[in-house]
Protein backbone atom coordinates (compact mmCIF):
# COMPACT_ATOMS: atom_id res chain seq x y z
CA UNK A 1 0.00 0.00 0.00
CA UNK A 2 1.68 3.41 -0.81
CA UNK A 3 -0.71 5.18 1.75
CA UNK A 4 -2.24 5.26 4.54
CA UNK A 5 -5.75 4.64 5.19
CA UNK A 6 -6.50 6.27 8.51
CA UNK A 7 -8.24 9.34 7.25
CA UNK A 8 -10.47 7.57 5.14
CA UNK A 9 -14.04 8.07 6.91
CA UNK A 10 -13.78 11.53 7.41
CA UNK A 11 -13.19 12.19 3.87
CA UNK A 12 -16.00 14.22 1.47
CA UNK A 13 -14.23 12.67 -1.61
CA UNK A 14 -14.64 8.90 -1.39
CA UNK A 15 -15.41 8.41 -5.26
CA UNK A 16 -13.29 9.56 -8.67
CA UNK A 17 -14.43 9.38 -11.74
CA UNK A 18 -11.04 9.33 -13.86
CA UNK A 19 -11.22 10.77 -17.35
CA UNK A 20 -8.25 10.69 -19.09
CA UNK A 21 -6.90 9.22 -22.96
CA UNK A 22 -3.28 7.86 -22.46
CA UNK A 23 -3.98 3.96 -20.84
CA UNK A 24 -0.77 4.00 -19.27
CA UNK A 25 -1.40 7.38 -17.46
CA UNK A 26 -4.78 6.28 -16.70
CA UNK A 27 -3.93 3.08 -15.52
CA UNK A 28 -1.58 4.39 -12.77
CA UNK A 29 -4.35 7.05 -11.40
CA UNK A 30 -6.55 4.12 -11.07
CA UNK A 31 -4.11 2.00 -9.22
CA UNK A 32 -3.00 5.22 -7.10
CA UNK A 33 -6.39 5.81 -6.10
CA UNK A 34 -7.08 2.01 -5.40
CA UNK A 35 -4.27 2.10 -3.32
CA UNK A 36 -4.89 5.48 -1.65
CA UNK A 37 -8.08 4.13 -0.65
CA UNK A 38 -10.77 5.93 -3.07
CA UNK A 39 -13.25 3.70 -5.20
CA UNK A 40 -12.43 4.05 -8.96
CA UNK A 41 -15.98 4.33 -10.52
CA UNK A 42 -14.88 4.31 -13.67
CA UNK A 43 -12.01 5.67 -16.26
CA UNK A 44 -12.64 6.44 -19.45
CA UNK A 45 -11.27 8.25 -22.47
CA UNK A 46 -14.08 10.44 -24.03
CA UNK A 47 -16.64 12.80 -23.37
CA UNK A 48 -19.28 10.69 -24.00
CA UNK A 49 -18.68 7.47 -21.97
CA UNK A 50 -17.80 10.12 -18.99
CA UNK A 51 -21.07 12.19 -19.21
CA UNK A 52 -22.72 9.01 -18.99
CA UNK A 53 -21.43 8.04 -15.64
CA UNK A 54 -21.33 12.13 -14.68
CA UNK A 55 -25.20 11.24 -15.09
CA UNK A 56 -25.41 8.35 -13.06
CA UNK A 57 -24.09 10.68 -10.32
CA UNK A 58 -22.03 7.70 -8.23
CA UNK A 59 -18.54 9.97 -7.80
CA UNK A 60 -17.97 12.73 -5.90
CA UNK A 61 -15.03 14.11 -7.74
CA UNK A 62 -13.93 13.85 -11.83
CA UNK A 63 -10.38 13.69 -12.88
CA UNK A 64 -10.11 15.37 -15.56
CA UNK A 65 -7.62 15.53 -18.63
CA UNK A 66 -8.51 18.49 -20.77
CA UNK A 67 -7.51 16.49 -24.20
CA UNK A 68 -9.61 13.43 -24.22
CA UNK A 69 -10.87 10.95 -27.25
CA UNK A 70 -13.39 11.67 -29.26
CA UNK A 71 -16.11 14.54 -30.08
CA UNK A 72 -15.53 16.57 -26.76
CA UNK A 73 -13.30 17.58 -24.29
CA UNK A 74 -12.64 18.10 -20.51
CA UNK A 75 -14.01 21.22 -20.62
CA UNK A 76 -17.16 19.46 -21.79
CA UNK A 77 -16.69 16.80 -18.81
CA UNK A 78 -16.11 19.82 -16.32
CA UNK A 79 -18.95 21.26 -17.09
CA UNK A 80 -21.75 18.90 -16.91
CA UNK A 81 -20.22 17.60 -13.44
CA UNK A 82 -20.33 21.25 -12.40
CA UNK A 83 -24.07 21.34 -13.35
CA UNK A 84 -24.47 18.14 -10.97
CA UNK A 85 -22.70 19.64 -7.98
CA UNK A 86 -19.96 16.85 -8.50
CA UNK A 87 -16.18 18.61 -8.24
CA UNK A 88 -13.41 18.49 -10.92
CA UNK A 89 -10.27 18.37 -10.86
CA UNK A 90 -8.44 18.89 -14.07
CA UNK A 91 -5.20 16.88 -14.25
CA UNK A 92 -3.28 18.53 -17.63
CA UNK A 93 -0.01 19.55 -19.44
CA UNK A 94 -1.25 23.13 -19.60
CA UNK A 95 -4.44 24.67 -17.38
CA UNK A 96 -7.19 25.82 -19.32
CA UNK A 97 -8.26 29.08 -19.81
CA UNK A 98 -12.15 29.01 -18.95
CA UNK A 99 -11.59 26.09 -16.45
CA UNK A 100 -12.43 28.16 -13.79
CA UNK A 101 -16.04 28.46 -14.03
CA UNK A 102 -16.36 25.00 -13.31
CA UNK A 103 -13.83 22.94 -11.74
CA UNK A 104 -11.60 23.40 -8.52
CA UNK A 105 -8.29 23.65 -9.85
CA UNK A 106 -5.72 22.42 -12.47
CA UNK A 107 -2.85 20.08 -11.38
CA UNK A 108 -0.18 20.14 -14.13
CA UNK A 109 1.40 16.97 -15.82
CA UNK A 110 3.29 15.98 -15.20
CA UNK A 111 3.15 14.98 -11.45
CA UNK A 112 4.17 12.32 -9.21
CA UNK A 113 1.57 9.97 -6.91
CA UNK A 114 2.42 11.94 -4.02
CA UNK A 115 1.43 15.29 -5.67
CA UNK A 116 -1.87 13.97 -6.93
CA UNK A 117 -2.83 12.72 -3.57
CA UNK A 118 -2.21 15.59 -1.99
CA UNK A 119 -3.94 17.58 -4.56
CA UNK A 120 -6.82 15.55 -3.99
CA UNK A 121 -6.58 16.02 -0.23
CA UNK A 122 -6.48 19.75 -0.66
CA UNK A 123 -9.85 19.22 -2.95
CA UNK A 124 -11.50 17.20 -0.43
CA UNK A 125 -10.33 20.33 2.73
CA UNK A 126 -12.24 22.47 0.16
CA UNK A 127 -15.20 20.78 -0.25
CA UNK A 128 -15.75 20.53 3.81
CA UNK A 129 -15.06 24.01 3.67
CA UNK A 130 -11.42 24.08 5.26
CA UNK A 131 -8.63 25.80 4.44
CA UNK A 132 -5.96 23.68 2.61
CA UNK A 133 -2.53 23.07 4.98
CA UNK A 134 -0.40 23.06 1.74
CA UNK A 135 -0.40 23.53 -1.70
CA UNK A 136 1.51 20.74 -3.51
CA UNK A 137 3.56 21.85 -6.62
CA UNK A 138 1.95 21.94 -9.54
CA UNK A 139 -1.46 22.48 -8.23
CA UNK A 140 -3.21 25.52 -8.75
CA UNK A 141 -6.81 26.27 -6.80
CA UNK A 142 -8.98 28.45 -8.81
CA UNK A 143 -11.31 30.71 -6.79
CA UNK A 144 -14.51 29.33 -5.77
CA UNK A 145 -16.70 32.67 -6.74
CA UNK A 146 -15.68 31.86 -10.34
CA UNK A 147 -17.63 28.62 -10.07
CA UNK A 148 -20.08 30.21 -8.11
CA UNK A 149 -20.93 32.43 -10.89
CA UNK A 150 -21.76 29.75 -13.56
CA UNK A 151 -24.24 29.72 -15.61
Amino acid sequence: MLFSRGKEKDRRIRRVLIVEDEPIVAFNHETLLLDAGYEVTGTVDNAADALALIEAGNCDLVLADITISGEGDGLDVARAAGARGIAVLFAAGSCPIGGEAFAVGCLAKPFSAQMLKAAIEVVDRILAGKAPQRIPEGLSLYPASARDERA
